[in-house]
């Protein structure tokens, strides 16, 4: 028995461990576990960065301003008389404005003149009302565009845009002159790269909105002579 036992642990110590041979797929599996989140994230961005170059490559060159007045006001004139004046006071013509960090600003402007767009539109609606917008009437409306952009900040996955129009509006009616500002802001965000039909549609339903109240103020209704 007791020869045995030099044999015995000759045979344990040559026998391969069973710890070790356990814990090196551990190991492996652990570190594969930890590198998953970083290949994952490195595709993400990859991917991002994808989309804002097919993005950039089909950028619209220019913005439809179409402001769409769903329901004229019920206010009417009886058939009175205006001049319309409208004036672009901005000092840049553009309405959207995308910046990016290290690289330079892309510029979108619109379609029409933006003047002669709310020309239109008021001068459409006025006439429901009973104004008619003719040259050399006694009473003048003349609409001042101080503000109307989308600023777009783009990052690599996300964006923030703030879209501000402000008009001011002076009425005179050959004895006195009456002066209103209408302002409409927001603020909207989203993931990847702002869309740009919907920056459009946005600024067209504020635009729109601006003008509704334009045609339902009281007191331009009660100044016009």
């Amino acid at each position: 028995m007791k020869g045995s036992l030099p044999v015995m642990k000759s045979l344990l110590r040559n026998q391969p461990s069973s710890v070790n041979t356990f814990v090196q797929p551990l190991t492996y599996k652990l570190s594969r576990t930890k590198k998953m989140p970083l290949i994952k994230m490195k595709f993400l961005v990859t991917l991002a960065l994808a989309l804002l170059v097919s993005a950039c490559a089909t950028m619209p060159s220019h913005l439809i301003v179409a402001p769409d007045v769903l329901v004229t006001p019920h206010l009417q004139y009886n058939d009175k008389q205006t001049q319309l004046e409208v004036i672009d006071m901005r000092t840049a013509n553009h309405i959207v404005q995308i910046l990016q960090e290290g690289e330079a600003a892309t510029l979108i402007s619109a379609q029409e003149r933006l003047e002669k767009i709310i020309t239109q539109t008021l001068t459409e609606q006025w006439q429901k009302q009973g104004l008619t917008v003719i040259p050399l009437a006694t009473n003048t409306i003349s609409i001042t565009i101080e503000k109307a952009v989308i600023s777009v900040t783009q990052q690599a996955v996300n964006y923030q845009s703030q879209t501000e129009i402000v008009l001011k509006v002076s009425v005179n009616n050959g004895q006195q002159t009456l002066t209103s500002t209408f302002k409409n802001r927001g603020n909207s965000k989203g993931p990847l790269q702002a869309d740009i039909a919907v920056l459009e549609r946005n600024f067209n339903r504020r635009l729109a909105s601006l003008i509704t109240q334009i045609l339902a103020n009281e007191k331009i209704n009660n100044f016009i002579k």
